[in-house]
């Protein structure tokens, strides 16, 4: 799983591409496209902001305890049915 470093100071986006065909083909089905898009944040940072387009998701987070470790989660239903999560992790470090 993807780990970024953020410095508590920073307000920084992050997200998916979900027909990003980089990583093995689009996960997207063609035709489908993003109907809803949650995150699930943990306490100890926050989420500023989240924007979706029909294929990607976006968050923007600031904050956070130096040395801590937090899970970020998107979860997106598609307008054809589907239910997907990703997650990555943001280490926070002074840079």
């Amino acid at each position: 799983m993807i780990t970024f470093i953020k410095d508590p100071h920073e307000v920084l986006d992050y997200g998916f591409d979900w027909n990003d065909t980089d990583n093995g083909g689009p996960w997207l089905e063609t035709g489908d496209t993003i109907s809803t898009s949650t995150w699930k944040v943990p306490a100890g940072i926050t989420m500023d902001s989240e924007t979706e387009t029909t294929t990607t998701t976006t968050i923007w987070l600031s904050g956070g305890t130096v040395g801590a470790v937090y899970r970020i989660t998107n979860r997106i239903v598609t307008v054809g049915g589907r239910t997907a999560d990703r997650s990555f992790y943001i280490r926070i470090a002074n840079k």
